[in-house]
């Protein structure tokens, strides 16, 4: 009878924890962490991949994006009904029937879906999902994983389960002395070596020094520059998608508080931080564009309001998916994003229900990298470079299928006609 009991409280621990977990750690979890040893997969690399690699940026061309059906399913399928019009929707889930049919009863159609039936303990994926880098630049495509910093051995093994199941080269940080733990909600990248973080990533490796880890960052991840930033008093995850987005190469999103509120004064200390120390890779300032961190019921996170945020969306392909709240702060926010991401498709979730989890849209989907890329990197064309002999532009074109010329289409005036130069 005993032993009985036993299994059932453990199964009924297990289902609870594949359900509505949030994105902070639980009491009990905190308590699981003490004595957890994270899962392993036999199956991939424990070292570095043998060519330079480079970890691909969120706006890049996609072949789609991954999701886990857990929880908020409503909020799901409205990602499901944006994404697949963009491309491919890769869905870990226990039952593919009961997804279809949930699609199916609001009018979603089942246009570029691929399910994946596995174990899984949240929603999170963005946290532990799989992440895709290029060799030489944009020549194959692996998938690399980390340990994930939460006592959850499913949603850790998902990486390893996608890239099995897709026929992906594995590589994982999961042993001595490549053994690095981080969580996909904090960490950002350019596509051209410059990551981003707050220092959770230093403590949650403490048992390395910093230049070990961005040595491993490097080697896996091909970042040359990890910049590193104080985490924040009241974003309890201290991840920085909670407030911050790159959304190309040289613009920053960021959220902005009202002065002197929540975790107003150290965002700003930190957007000083990078300004007054980096640039971008092409050798110039950051843009920064700013947006709102918008309260609940006129409470902030300090005074128990909810952590609202808007710079946690999901950009796939040439839609851009924003987290919202409340009318009439939401129209400022998709304002902003349509003024700073001119010819994208920006649409609107509302988030009321998962945002008090600690996290919105880009929590719970991960992009998952196209399969033959073509990179095109260039400055974007600003006046404040313009010089007596003109503008100078440049740009890089790589291609894992060989190319034999590029055209380059401009016009000096906008109501001039395009030119046309081929290199």
């Amino acid at each position: 009878m005993k032993k009985f009991l036993l299994l059932f409280y453990f199964l009924a621990f297990v289902v609870s924890y594949a359900q509505d977990l949030p994105n902070y750690l639980t009491n009990e979890e905190k308590e699981l962490l003490k004595s957890y040893y994270p899962p392993s997969y036999s199956k991939g690399f424990i070292t570095p991949p043998i060519k330079s690699v480079r970890t691909m940026a969120e706006w890049e061309e996609l072949q789609g994006i991954l999701i886990t059906w857990t929880s908020q399913t409503s909020i799901l399928r409205q990602i499901v009904d944006y994404a697949q019009d963009e491309g491919l929707v890769y869905i870990v889930c226990s039952d593919s029937n009961s997804v279809k049919n949930y699609l199916t009863s609001g009018g979603v159609p089942h246009t570029n879906l691929r399910f994946i039936i596995a174990s899984y303990n949240s929603i999170w994926c963005r946290d532990y999902g799989p992440w895709t880098v290029y060799s030489d630049n944009v020549d194959s495509l692996y998938i690399i994983d980390w340990i994930y910093n939460r006592p959850r051995p499913q949603d850790d093994l998902i990486p390893a389960v996608f890239a099995n199941k897709y026929g992906y080269p594995l590589y994982q940080t999961t042993t001595t002395p490549n053994n690095f733990i981080n969580t996909g909600g904090n960490f950002m990248t350019d596509g051209f070596g410059t990551g981003f973080a707050s220092k959770l990533v230093l403590t949650e490796n403490s048992g390395k020094t910093e230049a070990e880890i961005n040595n491993i960052m490097n080697k896996f991840m091909g970042i040359n520059k990890f910049i590193k930033m104080q985490t924040l008093p009241y974003d309890e995850i201290h991840h920085i998608d909670m407030h911050m987005k790159l959304l190309d190469e040289e613009t920053i999103l960021v959220g902005q508080y009202p002065q002197g509120i929540a975790d107003g004064p150290q965002i700003e200390a930190n957007l000083q931080y990078i300004l007054n120390n980096y640039q971008t890779c092409y050798g110039r300032p950051y843009k920064v564009v700013r947006i709102p961190m918008p309260p609940q019921n006129n409470l902030y996170p300090n005074n128990g309001g909810d952590y609202r945020t808007y710079t946690n969306s999901l950009i796939i392909n040439k839609t851009i998916i924003v987290p919202t709240y409340e009318t009439y702060y939401d129209t400022t926010a998709l304002r902003i994003y349509r003024q700073a991401m001119p010819g994208y498709n920006v649409v609107g979730i509302n988030c009321n229900s998962i945002i008090p989890s600690l996290g919105a849209i880009h929590c719970i989907t991960k992009e998952i990298g196209a399969n033959n890329p073509i990179l095109i990197s260039h400055a974007k064309i600003d006046e404040n470079y313009l010089t007596n002999n003109g503008y100078f532009v440049g740009a890089k074109v790589l291609s894992k299928i060989p190319l034999t010329s590029v055209n380059l289409y401009f016009k000096t005036n906008i109501n001039s006609e395009y030119q046309s130069d081929r290199k």
